[in-house]
């Protein structure tokens, strides 16, 4: 019989070994760090006609075109809108650049495989393909995030 860290070995290869957390509307969220590239401050985004609604727009970053997400909206949580202290994680997804809007950084904590468990089957599918397991940090259970599901209209084949 599986056991649960096959399944999530099968889902998150590589394990990371260290995670950016970030935090977005009170929950903690966490990142492998070598899909980071920097971490900026808000800048105003020039809107896109017809992109999904967690598509805050595009930035030019030193001459890339770089679409912004929304993790709040992406999450499904409450939209509001950004400060002087939102900032965005500028991550690679295979191939492409994306920036993630969220409320802060809040620390790097080291990720083993024994702190990882699955994504409760009480989440519904969209849940489970963006937070593709949890990391027990001590007292805190921060949701791992997929960046390949952030967007979903970008291909495999792509990365």
């Amino acid at each position: 019989m599986p056991r649960a860290t096959d399944n999530l070995q099968q889902a998150l290869q590589p394990v990371p070994q260290e995670a950016l957390v970030c935090r977005v509307r009170n929950q903690d969220f966490c990142i492998d760090v070598t899909c980071v590239k920097e971490i900026r401050g808000w800048t105003p985004t020039a809107l896109l006609p017809h992109a999904p609604s967690y598509v805050r727009g595009v930035i030019n970053l030193r001459g890339t075109v770089l679409p912004i997400v929304d993790m709040a909206a992406r999450l499904d949580f409450p939209v509001t809108a950004p400060s002087q202290h939102s900032v965005v994680i500028v991550v690679w997804v295979g191939k492409k650049q994306i920036g993630l809007l969220v409320d802060s950084v809040c620390d790097i904590i080291e990720v083993g495989e024994d702190a990882l468990q699955p994504t409760p089957q009480l989440s519904c599918d969209q849940v489970q393909a963006l937070v593709t397991a949890l990391v027990n940090a001590g007292d805190r259970v921060i949701g791992l995030l997929g960046l390949d599901q952030l967007l979903p209209e970008i291909d495999a084949a792509e990365s």
